[in-house]
C-alpha cells in the first residue's frame, strides 16, 4: 500500500465582487489528487483536496516542497501501524520536515489542501464517510449527519443596489436558509447601516443575519461599528479587526454584548490558541471560524479541538469558513456547530453533492465514501480530469 503519485493544478474562482479587504478578480485556488496503489471497484483509490476561496492556490509550495517530501518517504513510514492504511499523521510530519515552527501564512494552505486529499482517500480505503470514519476514531462513534448551514454572500458588486442585495438573500432564504450572511466595512458606517436594514426587512420569524468585515477596521472604527449594530439581534458581528489583533477583540467585547465571530485566518493550533487566551472570546456566545483547508489540514485541526477542550470550550462553537465539504463532513463527525456554505459562489468547489436541499437551515449528507466529492457533478469532473 502506498502513494504513487501527487497532482496538482491551479483553477480560477475569479469574480468582480469584493469584500471590505481584497477583491476576488483573480482568485485562484489549488486541486489536487492523491493517487494510491489500492484498488476497488477495479479503479484505484484517489483522495482529492482543494484550499478555500481567499487564499490563492499553492502549487508552487506543494512541487517544491511538500509533493516531493511525500513521494520520497519510504512508502512504509506512511502506513498506520496496523498495516492497513495511509497514515495522514504520518503524511502530515513527512511533509512539515525541516519546517521551522511560526510563519504559518501560505504553507499552512498547501498542507492543507494535501492534507484534505489524504483524508479522503484514507476514507475511501476504508470505504465509509470520512464523517464516520472521524466519529469512530476521535469521537463516540455516533456521527450527525444534519448539520447546520448558513449562506454567505452580500458581496459589494458593481452596481449593486439594496433591492438586489434583498434579492440575493431572499433567494437563499427561499432555498431553506434561515441564516444568511453580509459583508460590511467597504462602504461608510451610514451605507452600511442602511444595507443591513434593507436585509434585516425581509427576514421572517427564526431567521438572522450575520455581518461581516473581513478584518478591516481599527479599533475606534471597530467600535463604532459595534455600537451601531448593537441595536439589531445579529447572528454574529464577524472578524472587525486584523485576525492577529488579539487586543483589539478583546477591547471590542466591551462594546459589543452580541455574538462575535472571528478565526478564519488564523492558520495554526497555536495561533487558535492565542485567540482563546488574549482574544477575550466568550465560550458561552461567540464563534470560532478555523478552517482546515487553510490551516494544515484536519491533522492540525484535531490539534485545536483539543486544545479548545483544554480551555473549556466546545467543538460545537466551531462553524469553520471555507463553504467545503470536508469541514461538512468535519462538523458531521465531531459535533462542530456547522458549516459556512457558498450557495452561488465560487462554484464547482462550494455546494453541497447534488440532491442534498437544505431545509430549516439543515442539510444531511449523504452516505458516500470518503468526503463525497464524487456526489457532486460539476466538482468531480474537475476532478476527476485532473487524476485521469
Amino acid at each position: 500500500m502506498k502513494i504513487v503519485e501527487i497532482r496538482e493544478k491551479t483553477c480560477p474562482i475569479s469574480s468582480p465582487i469584493r469584500n471590505a479587504y481584497i477583491d476576488f478578480s483573480k482568485m485562484t485556488l489549488s486541486l489536487v489528487a492523491v493517487v494510491t496503489d489500492v484498488v476497488r471497484n477495479g479503479k484505484p483509490v484517489i483522495g482529492y483536496g482543494f484550499n478555500s476561496n481567499g487564499r490563492y492556490g499553492q502549487g508552487m509550495l506543494m512541487r517544491e516542497r511538500f509533493i516531493p517530501r511525500v513521494l520520497q518517504a519510504e512508502p512504509a513510514s506512511l502506513i498506520d501501524d496496523a498495516g492497513t492504511n495511509i497514515d495522514p499523521h504520518k503524511v502530515w510530519t513527512t511533509m512539515f520536515t525541516n519546517e521551522k515552527p511560526g510563519g504559518h501564512g501560505e504553507r499552512s494552505v498547501a498542507i492543507g489542501t494535501i492534507d484534505m486529499a489524504i483524508w479522503d482517500a484514507v476514507a475511501k480505503i476504508e470505504d465509509k464517510p470520512l464523517y464516520q470514519l472521524l466519529a469512530d476514531r476521535y469521537g463516540n462513534g455516533q456521527a450527525n449527519r444534519r448539520v447546520f448551514v448558513y449562506a454567505a454572500g452580500g458581496y459589494y458588486y458593481p452596481g449593486k443596489d439594496d433591492a438586489q442585495l434583498k434579492d440575493e438573500m431572499r433567494s437563499y432564504l427561499d432555498r431553506g436558509y434561515n441564516v444568511v450572511k453580509m459583508k460590511i466595512g467597504g462602504a461608510s458606517l451610514d451605507d452600511d447601516l442602511r444595507r443591513i436594514d434593507s436585509v434585516l426587512s425581509i427576514l421572517q420569524d427564526g431567521q438572522r443575519l450575520a455581518v461581516d468585515a473581513n478584518g478591516r477596521f481599527d479599533l475606534d472604527t471597530a467600535i463604532a461599528y459595534a455600537k451601531a449594530l448593537s441595536q439589531y439581534n445579529l447572528f454574529w458581528y464577524e472578524e472587525a479587526g486584523d485576525p492577529l489583533d488579539y487586543e483589539l477583540q478583546a477591547t471590542l467585547r466591551n462594546y459589543y454584548a452580541n455574538p462575535m465571530a472571528t478565526g478564519e485566518n488564523l492558520f495554526s493550533m497555536q495561533d487558535a490558541r492565542n485567540l482563546i487566551r488574549h482574544g477575550g472570546m466568550r465560550a458561552d456566545r461567540d464563534w470560532l471560524q478555523f478552517d482546515c483547508a487553510l490551516s494544515y489540514g484536519l491533522v492540525e485541526y484535531l490539534r485545536t479541538l483539543d486544545m479548545l477542550r483544554q480551555h473549556g470550550w466546545s467543538a460545537s462553537r466551531c462553524i469553520p469558513h471555507g463553504g467545503h465539504q470536508m469541514s461538512l463532513a468535519i462538523a458531521a463527525g465531531l459535533g462542530l456547530g456547522g458549516n459556512e456554505s457558498y450557495p452561488d459562489l465560487f462554484q464547482p468547489f462550494g455546494g453541497f453533492p447534488d440532491g442534498v436541499k437544505v431545509e430549516g437551515g439543515h442539510v444531511v449528507l449523504p452516505e458516500l465514501p470518503g468526503i463525497g466529492f464524487e456526489g457532486k457533478a460539476d466538482l468531480y469532473r474537475e476532478m476527476s480530469a485532473l487524476a485521469s
